[in-house]
């Protein structure tokens, strides 16, 4: 991990991006893994072509027009679960009107939040504008569409870097739930929004150089910085952008998520620099038999750090999905193992074998199996019994305050 403040070092010339997105996809989608067999396959399981669309969709990052129609339609009916959690919303900080929001020039995120200089301020703020964003098209109140408007100008008005060794996974988290907000208030609100070009500048001079490079760092950082580069990448129209998050999450992946076609041990990320089975031990946190699938490269230091790159994984799939290059094909039998796996020791439906972490695993995935269990289960027609169970026991999904929110809302049940 890097320390200290940077200036933007990894901003490239647009040509260039171009190429080496095209160079690195092309290797990477050489190395995927096939899939393993599957409870009931995809009706189509080739690999997506790692091109930007010709046209985006907009509104488009993880969630669109025709989603948030069914949800609205959903919640003005009063059906359930989409009504409990559109009052969870409803009562939540994040969609209060009266929020004030705390923008800072420089953001500095160290270890462990500390120092902590804006930083949740910046998680926050976020994730309210995508939260009143979301209540605006709901309910057609206009005002809070004026309050998601509040909030991101703010920050666009005062912004200029993240500091200190969390920068990136901050700018990531924070990056994650900015474009969210901006699709939805930007293509619907009919008043108009004067500074979304401040905004988009914003996005592009000071988010996107900080994640578009990707991190070897825990693959959690990696998952979420390229959630937030494609996300801007639609937002910002920039098909260079969304071309090298595409490589980068084709890479990332399967050193994420272990199947047993992998062989005796992980799949490695492009560039990590482990070369040998202890350095590979020691990046999964000790985990040193590979005989199921779905084990997680932080699945042994605790489900709550593996959950955030789970969701990762699958708002990046949704996002593709939107824009007509649906990656989850590419990593449905990953991601419906992985999320079955850690669902049924979460369960307790059986005890965890002293073969997975010494027979013990901390914490808990969090709210984020709405996305991935709708798409793999509900679209895909997987048979996921025990990530069903747990989602359903965990509705309504709040959020976790960094950038995950209100999952059941947006995407339990939904046909769109």
């Amino acid at each position: 991990m890097r320390t200290g403040n940077r200036r933007h070092a990894l901003r490239r010339p647009r040509a260039l991006l171009v190429a080496l997105s095209t160079v690195v996809a092309g290797i990477l989608t050489g190395a995927l893994v096939a899939p393993a067999s599957a409870e009931k396959a995809p009706a189509d399981a080739r690999p997506a072509v790692a091109a930007a669309p010709a046209a985006f969709t907009h509104p488009g990052v993880l969630v669109s027009s025709p989603q948030l129609d069914f949800v609205k339609s959903r919640v003005q009916a009063g059906a359930q679960p989409w009504k409990a959690a559109w009052d969870q919303m409803a009562a939540s900080s994040y969609a209060s009107l009266s929020r004030v929001p705390k923008p800072r020039a420089v953001v500095e995120c160290g270890s462990y939040s500390n120092p902590n200089y804006g930083c949740t301020d910046e998680r926050e703020d976020a994730i309210a504008a995508y939260t009143t964003a979301l209540a605006w098209y709901i309910t057609g109140d206009s005002r809070y569409a004026k309050k998601s408007i509040e909030l991101m100008d703010a920050w666009s008005a005062v912004i200029k870097d993240h500091t200190n060794s969390n920068a990136r996974l901050q700018t990531g988290w924070a990056g994650s739930s900015w474009p969210r907000a901006a699709e939805i208030i930007k293509y619907t609100y009919p008043a108009g929004w004067p500074n979304s070009g401040r905004f988009a500048t914003m996005l592009r001079d000071v988010y996107l150089p900080e994640v578009a490079g990707g991190s070897h760092a825990n693959g959690n950082w990696e998952l979420s910085m390229t959630e937030a580069a494609i996300g801007i990448a639609v937002f910002l129209e920039d098909r260079a952008a969304y071309d090298r998050a595409v490589a980068t999450f084709r890479g990332r992946v399967p050193a994420y998520i272990y199947l047993t076609s992998d062989g005796s041990l992980p799949m490695t990320a492009p560039g990590s620099g482990l070369d040998t089975r202890e350095e590979i031990i020691r990046y999964w946190h000790g985990q040193s038999s590979y005989t199921m699938n779905g084990i997680g490269q932080e699945t042994c230091r605790d489900l709550t750090h593996a959950g955030y790159g789970f969701s990762a994984i699958a708002h990046i799939a949704e996002t593709s999905r939107i824009q007509g290059q649906d990656l989850y094909p590419e990593i449905a039998d990953r991601l419906r193992h992985t999320l079955g796996l850690h669902a049924k020791y979460q369960l307790g439906v059986e005890p965890v074998p002293g073969s997975l972490c010494g027979g013990t695993l901390k914490a808990r995935l969090g709210p984020i199996t709405e996305v991935g269990y709708n798409a793999l289960a509900n679209r895909m027609g997987y048979g996921m019994t025990n990530t069903r169970r747990l989602t359903e026991q965990q509705r309504p999904a709040g959020s976790n305050n960094l950038f995950v929110a209100w999952e059941t809302l947006t995407h339990a049940n939904n046909p769109a």
